[in-house]
């Protein structure tokens, strides 16, 4: 047997306590407490998914005021989820999380669940999604390109925190995996929708006035800005298609002709298009959920996959939106 010189060990033995203190347990977000998140966002990022930050935006997205993607950071999305939440209980919103807003978070149900992938997640997946719009347009549809990535869109969570609570998992069909457990899809009927901009905001609220959800969303960008004053919805599509118009819309790579997107969770506009009375802008999806919030649109309003699908399932034609600026 070779033996490895002492400093060759002492790093295999520093790297292994490194893998293993970063180790993400399924019971260690259960046990969390709240009461160990600062009330405002470090300046410093941390490097690694916080087990307390997975169970605040669990308990966000239960409560209809959406994180976005639950990834255990302690980002922007986290602390508008929470700003959120103040609002929809109204008490005075500022986005911190003190000890009131933590108490009306908690709840007693279990934040992680096993979950069996079952041979309909292994299906309907694709070898990957190309950049260019011109190869995009040439295939059948854009789904999703692993079990991995569809079960993380579908228990709203970053593919990355996926892995990491499962690590050596192959995610195939049998195989028993963990998973947070969200929200139930928000139910009632939407009477306006405020989109605000400055906040980086999607409002619903019901025909009593009260909020019905909260969503942190990309509205249009410096480049392409999103539309001003009040709008309607026209109509909700379900797994648009995407027509491109470089004339009409943008410009991507070197395409310059007219060409018809196919559906799909990866496509261009996600699962969903919230089609506006105003020409060429909508409410839509997005391939990139983690992205939400962090670069700009071409004019339109993006939500999460699952967000925008909670909310096409409250509106319908005639729904006030107000582009708040």
């Amino acid at each position: 047997m070779k033996t490895l010189p002492p400093l060759v060990m002492l790093v295999l033995i520093f790297s292994a306590g490194t893998i293993a203190a970063h180790a993400l347990r399924p019971e260690a977000i259960d046990a969390a407490s709240l009461a160990s998140i600062a009330p405002e966002r470090p300046r410093k990022a941390s490097s690694n998914p916080d087990p307390a930050i997975v169970r605040l935006q669990v308990l966000l997205d239960r409560a209809g005021s959406s994180p976005g993607v639950i990834d255990g950071f302690y980002g922007d999305n986290v602390r508008k989820a929470v700003a959120g939440f103040e609002e929809m209980r109204g008490l005075p919103v500022d986005g911190r999380l003190n000890r009131d807003v933590a108490a009306r978070l908690e709840d007693k149900t279990p934040i992680i669940e096993r979950y069996v992938v079952s041979n309909d997640d292994a299906t309907g997946l694709v070898d990957k999604i190309p950049k260019d719009y011109g190869e995009k347009a040439k295939m059948e549809s854009l789904g999703y390109t692993s079990v991995a990535e569809k079960l993380s869109e579908r228990f709203h969570m970053d593919i990355d925190l996926v892995k990491t609570l499962n690590p050596g998992a192959k995610f195939v069909p049998g195989e028993t995996i963990y998973v947070v457990m969200p929200g139930s899809p928000r139910e009632g009927k939407v009477k306006r929708i405020e989109a605000r901009k400055r906040t980086g905001q999607v409002i619903a609220y019901a025909e009593d006035g009260l909020l019905l959800a909260v969503y942190p969303a990309t509205i249009g960008s410096k480049e392409a800005p999103s539309p001003s004053g009040t709008h309607k919805v026209k109509g909700v599509a379900r797994m648009p298609t995407y027509r491109y118009d470089p004339k009409l819309n943008f410009k991507q790579g070197k395409n310059d002709k007219v060409l018809t997107i196919p559906k799909g969770p990866n496509g261009p506009v996600g699962t969903v298009w919230i089609d506006l009375t105003e020409p060429t802008y909508g409410i839509h999806g997005t391939p990139e959920p983690k992205l939400i919030g962090k670069v700009g649109s071409h004019g339109c309003v993006r939500l999460t996959n699952w967000d925008v699908e909670e909310l096409a399932g409250m509106v319908k034609p005639g729904v006030v939106v107000d582009f708040k600026d």
